[in-house]
């Protein structure tokens, strides 16, 4: 792909909590600032093990490494140069007593984490950290999680940050359902997302993005069947991703280009 803007040299980390995530919300950034140039380090909280899969797994084999070899997968489709597994354990759902556990995500020490990740950052020597909102996109108890921990890491080393989060009036407008995050919302009973004015920026996808995208979300098959995607409409419901910034225009608002026409459907 060839990109009009260039950001070679450049390093962004972005910090998710489960595979998953780094498709759903983040994977049309992470693509196109690979094919600009940048490098991107991809942070992976938990396997999400909690999960079940949809699909048969090999004899012996884990939820945990399936999900770990799906997000490897992933990973390669959005551009990502180095991928790395934090090791928590997944937290479940709010109030379940899975949240508790000593290797929880929602449990761990904040602090103690964050200063991994901002070791991290400062051996990648990367300007610009992404990471999910203060609502956890979706109030989930590891979303909110990796919030505190990538904003504490981000004030140890002065990274810019972008915090993950969706428009949740342009997804209303698709249709209750369309977008995996509002049933990931309903089974959790929270809310989820901002609203259009509280969103500072908008990245959108282009039909060769947005097709690496859908394939970094499908390879998640343990946890995403392709066929309750919206095929055709896959990207007038996901061809868009969403963050709240402060300050000037950083790393990401290079990314932010209106798309073409004929990028409402998958080539």
């Amino acid at each position: 792909m060839l990109s009009t803007f260039d950001v070679r040299g450049r390093t962004v980390l972005a910090l998710h909590a489960h595979p998953d995530d780094e498709a759903i919300f983040t994977g049309i950034t992470l693509r196109r600032l690979a094919d600009a140039g940048a490098r991107v380090v991809l942070v992976v909280a938990t396997a999400g093990e909690l999960g079940e899969s949809r699909v048969p797994l090999e004899r012996g084999r884990t939820v945990a490494q399936q999900r770990i070899t799906e997000v490897e997968r992933s990973a390669a489709e959005l551009g990502v140069a180095r991928l790395v597994l934090l090791g928590q354990r997944d937290s479940g759902l709010p109030g379940w007593a899975s949240g508790t556990h000593p290797r929880a995500l929602a449990a761990a020490d904040p602090d103690r984490l964050a200063r991994r990740i901002a070791r991290l950052v400062e051996a990648e020597a990367a300007d610009t950290m992404i990471y999910d909102d203060e609502q956890g996109i979706y109030g989930h108890p590891d979303h909110r999680a990796t919030h505190r921990i990538g904003a504490t890491a981000a004030g140890m080393v002065r990274a810019d940050s972008y915090r993950v989060t969706v428009d949740r009036e342009r997804l209303r407008h698709h249709g209750p359902g369309r977008h995996l995050v509002q049933g990931a919302a309903r089974s959790a009973g929270v809310g989820f997302g901002r609203t259009s004015d509280e969103i500072t920026l908008t990245v959108t996808g282009e039909p060769d993005t947005v097709a690496r995208k859908y394939a970094a979300v499908t390879a998640h098959a343990s946890q995403i069947d392709a066929a309750t995607l919206p095929g055709h409409d896959f990207a007038s419901v996901y061809g868009t991703e969403w963050f709240r910034h402060d300050g000037p225009p950083g790393l990401l608002h290079l990314c932010n280009r209106p798309p073409r026409p004929e990028a409402n459907h998958l080539p």
